[in-house]
């Protein structure tokens, strides 16, 4: 009698715990398809904010492919205006002092970073999440932002820290992570760009 009582539990709790795995993983689907629409919304925002000049932009479905072992690319669209490529924009992350951090970054077709935008990190309040703030001055004299001092830079450019990028105070092992970022998105991105560029000048 024991035993059959025994075994009856431990249908029963078997039971239960089969039906609340389905409805977590039923809770788990439903959740994750709204953060991931709302990424989705986040991201064509950004991307409107790198380039509000831009007219629709074309999934690249990984075509851009990353130079850097260290480096990997989330995201890349093709930018277009008057239905003529402008540029390109890549969701790039690395390993920073927090964790992962994520960068889209904006290259228009001559070659230079039109903007960059920090989607993501998990870095330090105060120092290394600094990073993430469009308004966040480094040279507070000169009128310079961390994200500004991107802008406009050759992709050929070394990005280094303490080179040719000011670091955030303190945080200098986020500023080089969105540095290695930027430089090769910006440089992969280039190629990319002026491959497409010149053959579809070679078929007109």
């Amino acid at each position: 009698m024991k035993t059959r009582e025994t075994i009856k539990l431990g249908l029963v709790l078997t039971a239960y715990a089969v039906a609340a795995c389905v409805g977590l993983a039923f809770v788990y689907a439903k959740t994750k398809a709204e953060i991931d629409k709302q990424d989705m919304v986040n991201l064509e925002i950004a991307i409107k904010e790198l380039f509000p000049d831009a007219e629709s932009f074309e999934d690249l479905n990984g075509t851009i492919v990353s130079s850097d072992s260290g480096v990997s690319f989330v995201n890349q669209y093709s930018v277009i205006r008057g239905g003529k490529i402008i540029g390109a924009a890549v969701q790039g992350s690395t390993g920073s002092y927090g964790g992962t951090i994520v960068v889209l970054v904006g290259v228009s077709a001559g070659g230079t970073i039109n903007r960059v935008k920090i989607m993501s990190h998990s870095d330090t309040p105060g120092l290394g999440a600094n990073a993430g703030k469009s308004n966040y001055f480094v040279d507070k004299k000169a009128g310079i932002t961390f994200y500004d001092q991107f802008t406009g830079k050759k992709v050929s450019d070394s990005f280094e820290t303490k080179n040719d990028v000011i670091a955030i105070t303190a945080a200098t092992i986020t500023s080089a992570a969105v540095s290695k970022i930027v430089k090769t998105a910006g440089q992969d991105a280039s190629r990319w760009l002026e491959s497409r560029l010149d053959a579809e000048g070679a078929g007109q």
